[in-house]
């Protein structure tokens, strides 16, 4: 096998024929399994089965690796709801379960439990072996031959993992490569290779797979990945370079440690990048899937996990909002309707223009540009606050800000302390500019706003003013019910037979509230 690279003449012939000449990557989700080593996480027997039936029909991955067999009553159960619920589905031959070289024990405990397919966990560097197992090679490879030999005499199914393979072919090539001559006269159906500590790098991947698929081509190699250098997805890319057959993943990378290879990561580089092979996988269920695995494991999902994560299909900066308008200039390949979602364009400091009318326009909502630069202006406050500004907040903006560009500020709330305690009335100092006369006033009421209306009342009563009659007052949030959404307060007046509403716009309800009473002073 040579490894020059193609010419751009043959890469287009290649891409034009991939559909022939595509090779098919199993992928097996090990997010059971060693995903739920992930600390802090465990999955009930119930969530088990559902994740699993997931897996196999919704996302459509070709095996799945359930669980570690003899760790617990529980585990058996949940091994066994899957293997009964597979067996009815015809996706028994896809379950597999990590096992060890005790004998018969492992082999026992599977097939009580009705799984049919073995991942044998065995020692792929001689580090481990004569450091932990203290056995010589041909010891191990005699105790793992007889247990491959009386896996297949009960009817299972038996794969090999090399547990710190990886350092193996650092430190102790020839004991790899004199295990791996052993087990390619074995019974054994797929070698799995393990970067067990996650300390490969690209190029090593590459050079050691590509060395293994060529002096073994008969043998079917699986590459399994983890992240302590944040390469793991690289290394899937490279692994598949150098012609492994199969990848181990988990949804959103969960695993030991730092985790192991992200699913929805590695397929769509895949995807977009590896032209001539192809996976089973469903892009278009990546999302739902890892969404569900988020909630029953508690392991949330960083907001900027690629793909999956909450932020990756958001534009913040108005520059690249408005770069989409102009031949979706900021865009790439990694279109979030692949994988059943859309792009959204955040609100806030950053945001410009072009954001705010990619917004109202998916709202179905237009603007002159003397609104729109209103609009923009208030958004950009409320992002200097820090404020979290949402689509949803996007109407009450606008009611807000329209409203109050209608009415002429003679009357301004220019400074005000409310207070609240327990067993004590609450109470509002205010100071209003009465157009530039100054007024100070202090008072208790009911609630803070009461307090505050009562200060108000004394600054009218010098100025002989009546005040209007409140009599409605009315609070809502955008629909999510954030505790930190902005809140919109509509006051309803009556005052001198005529009734109307003011509005307020704030994170905070009283000071909403005062916002909407400012703007009825300046209305009377």
């Amino acid at each position: 096998m040579t490894t020059t690279q193609p010419t751009m003449d043959t890469a287009l012939s290649r891409d034009v024929h991939k559909s022939h000449k595509q090779r098919h990557i199993e992928i097996m989700d090990t997010t059971l399994r060693d995903g739920e080593q992930t600390s802090g996480v465990s999955f009930s027997a119930s969530e088990k089965l559902t994740i699993a039936q997931l897996l196999l029909t919704e996302l459509k991955v070709d095996r799945i690796e359930i669980a570690s067999a003899r760790v617990s009553e529980g585990e058996f159960q949940a091994v066994k709801k899957i293997t009964e619920w597979a067996t009815a589905n015809g996706f028994i031959d896809k379950v597999e379960v990590l096992t060890f070289v005790d004998g018969e024990v492992s082999i026992n405990w599977m097939l009580e439990a009705g799984a049919k397919v073995m991942n044998l966990l065995t020692k792929g560097s001689l580090n481990h072996l004569t450091h932990q197992l203290k056995k010589a090679p041909e010891q191990h490879f005699n105790e793992v031959g007889a247990v491959i030999a009386l896996a297949n005499k009960k009817g299972i199914e038996c794969n090999v993992y090399l547990e710190d393979w990886s350092n193996g072919m650092r430190h102790s090539k020839d004991y790899v490569f004199a295990y791996l001559d052993f087990l390619a006269e074995q019974p054994v159906k797929r070698v799995l290779l393990p970067d067990t500590l996650g300390v490969l790098i690209p190029s090593e991947t590459y050079e050691y797979l590509h060395e293994i698929v060529n002096r073994y081509p008969h043998v079917h190699f699986d590459f399994h990945a983890h992240n302590d250098y944040d390469l793991a997805t690289a290394n899937v890319l490279e692994a598949v370079k150098a012609g492994v057959h199969g990848l181990h993943l988990t949804i959103n990378g969960m695993g030991e440690r730092a985790g192991n290879a992200p699913l929805a990561s590695a397929i769509a580089v895949l995807n977009d990048y590896m032209k001539d092979v192809k996976t089973s996988v469903e892009e278009q269920e990546l999302y739902k899937v890892s969404k569900l695995v988020e909630t029953f494991s508690g392991f949330r999902i960083p907001v900027n996990k690629p793909v999956v994560g909450e932020n990756v299909f958001t534009q913040t900066a108005g520059i690249h909002a408005d770069g989409d308008k102009k031949n979706n200039l900021y865009y790439n390949d990694l279109l979030p309707e692949r994988f059943g979602r859309k792009r959204k364009y955040a609100l806030g400091k950053t945001s410009g223009k072009a954001n705010i009318e990619n917004n109202l326009q998916q709202l179905g909502i237009q603007l002159s540009d003397e609104d729109l630069k209103k609009v923009t202006q208030r958004i950009i406050e409320l992002g200097d606050r820090k404020e979290a500004v949402t689509q949803a907040d996007l109407p009450y903006i606008i009611s807000d800000v329209l409203d109050s560009s209608a009415i002429e500020e003679k009357v301004q709330i220019e400074n005000y302390v409310l207070s609240h305690s327990k067993n004590l009335r609450p109470s509002a100092t205010i100071r209003v500019n009465f157009n530039g006369e100054i007024f100070e006033e202090h008072a208790q009421g009911d609630g803070q706003y009461d307090a505050f209306m009562n200060a108000l009342k004394k600054v009218y009563v010098k100025k002989d003013i009546e005040l209007p009659l409140l009599t409605d007052y009315a609070v809502r949030i955008p629909p999510g019910g954030k505790t930190d959404a902005l809140c919109e307060t509509i006051i309803t007046w009556m005052h001198k037979g005529r009734e109307f509403k003011t509005r307020g716009l704030d994170s905070d309800q009283t000071v909403s509230a005062i916002q909407a009473t400012q703007k009825m002073l300046n209305i009377i």
